[in-house]
């Protein structure tokens, strides 16, 4: 295929055009090192009119386009092919806050806008955006919409989709649909809406969000807790619920495994607890009375589950300090991980009720048939979403080892996946199927949900340019 000439797509909008290799680099690699790619430039146009023209421009040369928000993405969905064909289109630069109205409680926020930027302009209105994940300071709105992102709050406010009423999106012929409505009820046709989100750039390019914000809450409480067994700690979220009603916020599991990871590779980490444990809780409560109300109602929560057996010892966060310490004991397992070396991730999901015997079936099958390689389980019980990571063996973490280890991936995932599906789960809870999930969903779906899925695909995308070789085959 010829080559296009840029210099006409360098007159057909404004923003920066990226060409030279070292600039484009950045945009070209995932966060994870794992996907490299190559392409023809790196658009960043600056406004939605711009994004269309830029799409308009590679329709008619039908040229593929990769839509990137803040590349932090987990499974390859943002990064192109290594054929050289495609142009990447970064949402860098539409990163405005176009509107905030507190009194509808709603913000609408361009799809470059990083997730901490929406929340620190809700917390300046007095309000809440509850969409919380470890790389909130550099992935986007665009992104998390497109991936449908969950994060440690879906179990309180629903995942990046539930927080959306509304998307402004660039089409794959370059029209761009306005749907920025912020209504919480709209029955006047198709939801188009959830086309859009988490269809990780396939069917078109969000390049705005009307968002769901909500009064921030006066008070917050989180406690580190030892569970001895998962299903201890599923009955924990059940116990929680009833004596909190809809104040917990998150409740998070994480193993011994991960806890060590993180002292062992995160300066600063230490224990929250003298004694080890197999597992352990960190759970969040927040409402509208003060700090002494929601100590008293962790305090009287941890007292229940510890007459029930549910849990050995506790700690509740004594300052705004300490809840960020324990927090950092979660939020640093998957960076810990990376300084361990390779690893194979899944992040599955299962019924909340099923999450315990899920773990154990699959820990036992992967003892059976991996015995040396090391789990790390951790992620979102209050969902029923989980990061079922495996580490090399230890004292095989080394480069010299990690093609042997990558040898393991595909018997592993088919093992874990094809237990998950059984407990009635999903092989993709919230980072997407991108390049990583991509051939296998087809195992696990069935052909008329996949013929459903590529119906929109052709509808949407007829000259199949919109981030090709993702999602579907």
């Amino acid at each position: 295929m010829e080559r296009p000439d840029l210099a006409t797509l360098r007159n057909a909008f404004a923003g920066r055009l990226l060409t030279d290799a070292p600039d484009m680099a950045p945009f070209l690699t995932d966060w994870r090192r794992r996907w490299t790619g190559r392409a023809i430039a790196v658009a960043q146009p600056e406004t939605a009119h711009d994004a269309a023209s830029v799409v308009r421009w590679c329709a008619e040369r039908l040229v593929p386009v990769v839509p990137q928000g803040g590349n932090t993405g987990l499974s390859g969905g943002c990064i192109p092919d290594e054929t050289g064909r495609a142009l990447v289109l970064s949402t860098a630069r539409l990163n405005k806050v176009r509107a905030m109205n507190p009194g509808n409680n709603t913000l609408i926020a361009e799809a470059g806008c990083t997730l901490r930027q929406v929340q620190d302009e809700a917390a300046a209105a007095d309000r809440l955006f509850p969409l919380s994940l470890a790389a909130e300071g550099s992935c986007t709105i665009g992104g998390n919409l497109s991936t449908n992102a969950g994060g440690v709050h879906v179990l309180r406010y629903g995942s990046a989709g539930d927080l959306c009423l509304g998307l402004e999106v660039v089409t794959s012929d370059g029209e761009i649909w306005d749907g920025l409505r912020t209504l919480r009820k709209d029955n006047s046709g198709y939801h188009l809406r959830d086309v859009f989100i988490g269809a990780e750039g396939t069917l078109g390019i969000i390049t705005a969000a009307a968002l769901k914000l909500y009064p921030r809450p006066a008070a917050k409480g989180v406690a580190f807790a030892a569970v001895p067994t998962a299903l201890a700690a599923q009955e924990f979220l059940h116990l929680a619920q009833a004596a909190a009603g809809g104040q917990v916020n998150a409740l998070e599991l994480l193993s011994e495994a991960c806890v060590a990871l993180v002292l062992r590779h995160i300066p600063g980490s230490r224990r929250a607890l003298p004694a080890g444990s197999p597992w352990y809780m960190l759970v969040e409560v927040s409402g509208d009375g003060d700090e002494a109300a929601m100590q008293s109602t962790m305090e009287a929560m941890l007292e229940s589950a510890l007459e029930k057996g549910l849990i050995s010892d506790a700690v509740i966060a004594a300052s705004t300090q300490q809840q960020l310490d324990l927090w950092r004991l979660r939020e640093n397992i998957s960076e810990a991980q990376s300084a361990e070396g390779q690893a194979i991730k899944h992040d599955i999901a299962v019924p909340i009720s099923g999450v315990a015997e899920a773990v154990e079936d699959i820990s036992k099958s992967v003892a059976a048939h991996f015995p040396d390689v090391r789990p790390m389980v951790f992620g979102h019980l209050g969902d029923g979403n989980l990061h079922y990571n495996i580490s090399p063996p230890a004292g095989r973490t080394g480069a010299e080892f990690a093609a042997e280890f990558l040898a393991l991936e595909r018997p592993l995932n088919t093992m874990v996946h094809d237990i998950v599906v059984r407990h009635g789960g999903s092989i993709s809870a919230e980072h997407g199927l991108g390049v990583l999930r991509r051939d296998e969903v087809a195992r696990y779906k069935s052909p008329t949900e996949l013929r459903l899925m590529r119906t929109f695909k052709r509808a949407l995308d007829p000259a199949g340019i919109m981030n090709p070789g993702k999602v579907l085959v």
